[in-house]
């Protein structure tokens, strides 16, 4: 397939150092060719960045003075990093302007900064509305709007944002939307906004067997302290540190900081001067650890990270995935430590459930030792054996209500999805504060 691309778009690949597209690469570039709206589920790590970065390649026209495509991304972080990956594609073809517009950055300097209008705008949904709201830019020409993790896109309550952003636009552009899930809130963006798309799903690689997934019993200790009580035992290239909340992130890593482990930090909450250098310096791997928060967990794309701890489990068990996800790339090994106590076991146990396969282990006197193993059920004295099981299941069946398992789940999966409900909220406030704080200082610099 490589062969029959264009001369940019081989050169792209090569800059890259690919040597062969994967199965989402090849399909997508397979699909936008004959012009269709796609919707692909993908994790990170299967190549989706690229894979719609590859069909930019292809239809893009460095010629033209028109905006052509653009990509929205639900955070910063994200935004930043596509950037960067889509900064190889303008060395590969010449002429072409790329513009980042998210938090953080001023959207009317970085535009005026370009004689003509960027062919690719990059960024995040409010700032993209924003631009378009305040005439910045034309969407006239637009040809592909990109949208990707969609799911976390309509999590964080940004759908107003993209509906004002595909009413701007006049000619209806080719849609590529990217997604880890399908939700049915997501189902119903797709029957709105695609024209009869293609859904091209991915194998799912969450449960990854090259990632050892090891917990690490925290006992009388803090995440802390066992956190340092473990790192003698590993020697990582990269070692990705995720804690549960901005406010553990910054305890953390002053922790370890102060225990002689520089390290660096980078969580939703940092000043946009100090996440924009967090974010460099990730990339650039100029420290061996890394502290941050979930709001990273899924905008982490970088190569080289061997291990990765986990200081307890998030609220949302698909963060875990997310976190895990980090290692263990390109066919590379590796490990996810987590240091789990006493009120984590109920996590342990729900991804035990969904597949998980833990080790047990702690690092004691300078050796690995194998532990108790909680995610493994315990058989008690008060249990009956594997016999009696037997023999109740060959029981004649009790009476019970109609459809009381059925209502039974219903009422379990009421209460999950009221948990993550409650933990979206926190997030998308998080984001609303800032982004006000932003226009804030816009306004103040404007009457000044």
């Amino acid at each position: 397939m490589i062969e029959k691309l264009k001369q940019t778009t081989r050169d792209f690949i090569a800059l890259n150092g690919f040597k062969e597209l994967t199965s989402v690469q090849k399909e997508c570039l397979a699909q936008t060719r004959s012009h269709k709206d796609i919707v692909c589920l993908a994790d990170t790590g299967t190549g989706k960045t690229h894979a719609y970065l590859l069909p930019i390649a292809e239809m893009i026209n460095p010629q033209s003075d028109k905006t052509q495509v653009v990509i929205s991304l639900p955070t910063r972080e994200l935004a930043y990093q596509v950037y960067e990956n889509a900064r190889v594609l303008a060395k590969a073809i010449p002429g072409l302007r790329i513009s980042l517009v998210s938090g953080g950055t001023d959207k009317k300097r970085s535009i005026s900064k370009m004689e003509k209008a960027p062919h690719i705008i990059i960024g995040t949904p409010g700032r993209i509305k924003d631009l378009f709201v305040s005439n910045a830019i034309r969407v006239d020409f637009v040809q592909m709007f990109v949208i990707d993790e969609a799911d976390m896109t309509l999590e964080y309550g940004f759908l107003e944002d993209i509906d004002v952003v595909f009413a701007s636009m006049v000619k209806d552009p080719e849609v590529l939307c990217y997604s880890a899930t399908f939700p049915e809130q997501l189902k119903v963006f797709v029957r709105r906004y695609l024209s009869n798309p293609k859904i091209i799903e991915v194998k799912d690689r969450k449960r990854d067997p090259k990632i050892d997934h090891i917990l690490i019993p925290a006992k009388h200790q803090s995440y802390q302290e066992a956190l340092l009580n473990i790192i003698p035992g590993f020697n990582p290239f990269v070692c990705l540190i995720f804690a549960n909340s901005k406010e553990e992130a910054d305890e953390t890593a002053g922790f370890l900081n102060d225990h002689g482990i520089k390290c660096l930090l980078i969580h939703g909450g940092l000043e946009n001067r100090d996440r924009q250098k967090a974010i460099k310096a990730l990339a650039s791997k100029e420290y061996t650890y890394v502290v941050a928060s979930d709001v990273a967990s899924r905008g982490i794309d970088i190569d080289g990270i061997t291990h990765v701890v986990s200081l307890g489990f998030p609220k949302e068990l698909s963060f875990y995935t997310h976190r895990a996800g980090r290692t263990g790339r390109n066919g590379r090994d590796g490990v996810c430590y987590a240091i789990y106590k006493e009120e984590d076991l109920a996590s342990i146990n729900s991804l035990y459930k969904k597949g998980f396969r833990f080790k047990a282990m702690e690092f004691k006197k300078g050796t690995w030792k194998t532990v108790t193993n909680p995610s493994e059920p315990k058989k008690r004295k008060n249990d009956l054996t594997e016999k009696e099981i037997a023999m109740t299941l060959r029981r004649k069946k009790e009476k019970v209500k109609p459809n009381y398992k059925k209502k039974k789940n219903m009422e379990i999966e009421k209460i999950k999805r009221q948990k993550r409900r409650e933990f979206i909220r926190s997030k998308i406030r998080e984001e609303r504060v800032e982004r006000y704080k932003q226009q804030t200082r816009e306004k103040k610099n404007q009457s000044e």
